[in-house]
């Protein structure tokens, strides 16, 4: 009897050290994969702060228009919102812009849209914000197009306008984002044609309108994605909502242009407290210049 239990004994440390051998195994192993995981994450972050570099260099100066601001928030390091603007001697062009997507996918849309931008005017020497908007969508939808696919599930939202310097006129399209103007702290609204640049079908035919905007000196012109009205906050659980856009804008509408980004930024950022930003954000702002 005493044999067998002595035996029993035996075996149990046995067993013991087996397991005790597995479990500093396994351990070993964890931590292995989690400084593997660790050196992998710092690669590919440092890899999208490079790529943040490359997308902020694409992107137009901010000071490229006077009296113009820019409020870009990408929710990760980099962004499927882009601002662009350029001036070819005649007309001043300015559009923002929210592809599908945030983070890396929509860092890349951000990329053909800028490109696919300057060539319908720069190239195509098309200055008309409709037209431009129609060309446009033909460039995204071929980019995207693969060999054997009928639709596109990408693109973008877009508000375009051009300002004619020499006859002091505004034309604005858009492709689900609205134009803003505020002149003595009134709003008027332009409102888009409601489809989008890409996400369609290849045989689709879209014609996006051009509008006239009227205008005077001193008036504020503003374009924003989505991001900033869709915003969630802290305290509500509740959107921002574009009427809330439209009463900040009256109220701030006749501050120097760097007051009212700032005002703008503190003011999504107060909202949002410690809630998850769930967009990139983008704001543009520009006064109408005196003739």
């Amino acid at each position: 009897m005493v044999t067998v239990v002595k035996v029993r004994e035996r075996n149990l440390r046995l067993e013991k050290k087996i397991l005790e051998q597995k479990v500093k195994e396994r351990t070993a192993e964890v931590v292995q994969k989690s400084v593997e995981i660790e050196e992998k994450n710092r690669d590919i972050t440092a890899s999208i702060r490079y790529a943040e570099r490359i997308q902020r260099a694409m992107l137009s100066d901010e000071d490229t228009f006077p009296e113009t601001f820019i409020l870009y928030m990408p929710k990760d390091i980099v962004s499927g919102d882009f601002y662009w603007m350029y001036d070819n001697g005649e007309k001043k062009f300015m559009a923002a812009c929210d592809c599908t997507g945030h983070g890396v996918p929509g860092a890349f849309m951000s990329i053909i849209g800028y490109n696919s931008l300057n060539k319908v005017i720069r190239e195509y020497g098309i200055t008309e914000p409709g037209p431009i908007l129609d060309k446009l969508n033909d460039e995204i939808v071929t980019a995207l197009m693969q060999r054997h696919e009928e639709t596109i599930k990408d693109g973008m939202d877009m508000a375009l306008i051009s300002f004619d310097r020499k006859n002091f006129t505004m034309e604005f399209a858009g492709a689900y984002n609205s134009l803003y103007v505020v002149r003595k702290g009134e709003l008027f609204t332009y409102k888009s044609d409601r489809f989008p640049i890409g996400m369609s079908s290849q045989r689709t035919k879209k014609s996006f309108q051009t509008q006239i905007v009227d205008i005077r000196p001193g008036d504020m012109i503003y374009m924003a994605s989505d991001g900033y009205a869709d915003q969630f906050g802290a305290v509500t659980a509740k959107k921002y909502k574009s009427g809330n856009v439209k009463k900040l804008l009256c109220q701030l509408w006749d501050l120097p242009v760097e007051e009212q980004k700032a005002r703008l930024a503190k003011e999504i950022l107060d909202w949002k407290g410690n809630y998850p930003q769930i967009d990139d954000i983008l704001f543009m702002g520009s006064r109408v210049p005196e003739i």
